[in-house]
């Protein structure tokens, strides 16, 4: 049986389900609810977990002593804290020219970072998910980035370095507005505490990671975007938050609570979630776009396609001869004298605002009490935590790493051409 969090049941914990689930036998509520479901919503785990758990038992009471296995594979078994650190350490092992494996990164993260172990085979599809790739070097195999993420970080700091030169003729530098989504769950709590040996840790931390709130705020180098903050509570327990996003709330929250706020003339930055990206019906076809769309086009900019011409066909011409897609938020962006730009894919340490989400997240961690009340009243606590010079500190720490990336990629593009 596997946990919320991807982790093995023990024992206790199945037994425990087992007796709460006989104990709701026995004192059932009118209007009837299913005893199944009242344990999985006491316990805040799955009503399919306290199934499987029952059939054990019901099979046989010692299967319950036996320690699960964990089934299939994690999704993301390298968390995602350490893709700053293995960008930075490809990135300089490569400008040294020594060789880079899959075990170096792995004892990289063990000795510096104390991180779980995990497979290399795992690594190796995190990192290629990360926009690394291994291949062909000068010498010998080494791992490096996708052209397509360089290609995008380059574009994204030469828009960024543009804006932060001296203006002329009396130009004002424009403002940077960073957004963003996060999430926090009523049981986010620090996972470890001082205590006595033989008492044992007095906290306990229910299970599961209880109800959920989405978070959208958006900062600036003076603080938090005033009239942003969009707090609201999720439908889902389990998943990726971006679940609970869909393109017409965002555009909401955009037109209505951002564009009101901000300074005229700003840079909008945010990243490649798939609402930012919800296309204009001016836009050409993507890759991902419909035959019947691609070929629609192909037809009105009169490029020549055979009558049996295939999807990979038509993309390929597509590539060749399409100009870039037009996002829908950036037209309302600009409608309303503002400019969208995006970061790169797989550089959060890009956005400044994912430091302030941990500084807010930290605050409600240190403060749990696993109650939904004192949630909301810890996460308004944890936003006046980060003040103007906060993001100023926070942003001037993004900016180094920016030039370190402008002159870093220099580097590796001459050696490249040697």
């Amino acid at each position: 049986m596997i946990s919320k969090q991807g982790r093995p049941l023990k024992p206790e914990i199945k037994k425990l389900v087992v007796s709460t689930k006989l104990y709701f036998d026995q004192n059932k509520l009118k209007p009837t609810e299913p005893s199944v479901k009242r344990t999985a919503s006491a316990l805040g785990i799955g009503i399919a977990t306290v199934k499987r758990i029952m059939a054990d038992y019901n099979r046989d009471p010692k299967l319950l002593d036996e320690p699960t296995k964990m089934r299939g594979r994690p999704a993301h078994a390298v968390s995602v804290s350490y893709q700053e650190a293995v960008r930075s350490y490809i990135r300089t092992t490569n400008k040294k020219g020594e060789h880079i494996t899959l075990t170096n990164i792995q004892d990289l993260l063990k000795k510096n970072y104390n991180a779980e172990p995990f497979p290399i085979a795992t690594l190796a599809r995190t990192l290629n998910r990360w926009g690394f790739e291994f291949g062909k070097g000068t010498r010998s195999q080494h791992l490096k980035e996708k052209d397509h993420v360089i290609a995008a970080r380059r574009r994204y700091l030469r828009k960024m370095r543009a804006n932060r030169q001296k203006p002329k003729n009396n130009d004002m530098t424009r403002t940077e507005v960073y957004l963003d989504e996060s999430y926090v769950n009523k049981n986010h709590s620090n996972d470890f505490i001082w205590y006595s040996g033989e008492d044992g840790p007095w906290v306990q931390k229910p299970t599961g990671n209880g109800e959920r709130l989405i978070i959208i705020n958006a900062i600036t180098i003076s603080g938090w975007v005033s009239g942003s903050k969009l707090i609201f509570k999720s439908t889902r327990k389990t998943g990726d938050y971006h679940g609970q996003m869909n393109w017409n709330l965002f555009k909401k929250w955009f037109t209505e609570m951002l564009l009101p706020n901000i300074p005229t003339n700003s840079l909008i930055i945010m990243d490649n979630a798939p609402y930012h990206k919800i296309l204009s019906e001016y836009s050409p076809p993507t890759p991902l776009s419909s035959k019947k769309k691609i070929l629609a086009w192909l037809e009105q900019n009169k490029i020549s396609c055979s009558a049996d011409c295939l999807k990979p066909e038509m993309v390929e011409i597509l590539k060749k001869m399409a100009p870039e897609p037009i996002y829908a938020i950036d037209e309302i962006a600009r409608l309303h004298g503002h400019e969208v730009i995006r970061t790169p894919p797989y550089h959060p340490e890009l956005q400044p605002i994912e430091t302030c989400w941990g500084v807010v997240k930290n605050h409600v961690a240190r403060n749990c009490d696993f109650t939904m009340d004192n949630l909301s009243k810890q996460l308004d606590s944890g936003f006046n935590k980060v003040s103007k010079e906060t993001c100023a500190k926070i942003i001037a720490k993004v900016r180094k790493i920016e030039d370190e990336f402008w002159i870093g990629d220099f580097k590796l593009d001459e050696q490249k051409t040697d």
